[in-house]
């Protein structure tokens, strides 16, 4: 299904100010690709990372979290691309509340998979991408800027598994630097995280934070 792709310049004084700090902080460039509903980005907003590989205690925990945050309503924002990030986007486009996806590639020719067009359709889902179209697939470079991206449009930020010495948890330090909230599962992979100043996630600490 194609559907229409909305060019946004950041010097456009119709540009939401969120999304210019964003693609400030984030370094992106000067020009957004967008699907869907805008006014989402006015909400306070859960940024989600989760490494690639997750143990099998985090795995569970992690669905259980994505359930409740989805009955909760929380409005979230991610990339949706590790598995764990896929599962969880699955669960979450069942419930009713805004959510925003922005993938590591171009949207230019994006055609929406089939559990993205309802959530369109009823404004509940936006898609945002700052990638010209000759990025038409993910790169190391431009996960990395997308999750910038998307921890600079985070209210605050969960992280359920940050393997250690990797990316997440690095991104995860670096946010807690620059003063962002932090939230992670309780689990020894992420001593390095709490000790940093990282909260332990939970349904009402992750809601209390977002009003």
């Amino acid at each position: 299904m194609a559907v229409a792709v909305t060019t946004i310049e950041v010097s456009s004084t119709t540009c939401p100010s969120a999304l210019r700090d964003g693609m400030a902080v984030a370094g992106v460039g000067q020009r957004l690709w967008t699907i869907g509903n805008l006014q989402i980005l006015d909400k306070p907003l859960l940024g989600f990372f989760c490494s690639t590989k997750c143990p099998g205690e985090v795995i569970l925990r992690t669905y259980d979290l994505a359930r409740a945050l989805r009955e909760a309503r929380v409005a979230m924002i991610g990339g949706f691309h590790t598995p764990m990030e896929k599962e969880c986007l699955a669960l979450l486009l069942r419930g009713t509340q805004p959510m925003v996806i922005c993938p590591a590639r171009s949207i230019a020719q994006l055609r929406l998979p089939v559990d993205w067009r309802q959530p369109v359709a009823e404004s509940r889902l936006l898609i945002l991408s700052p990638f010209e179209a000759k990025h038409r697939r993910p790169t190391v470079e431009l996960t990395e800027q997308r999750n910038r991206f998307v921890a600079a449009l985070s209210t605050h930020v969960l992280i359920t598994h940050a393997a250690p010495k990797g990316k997440t948890e690095a991104l995860g330090l670096e946010l807690l630097r620059q003063g962002k909230q932090v939230f992670a599962l309780a689990h020894p992979a992420h001593d390095h995280l709490f000790a940093a100043g990282a909260r332990v996630a939970t349904l009402t600490a992750l809601c209390a934070a977002g009003d």
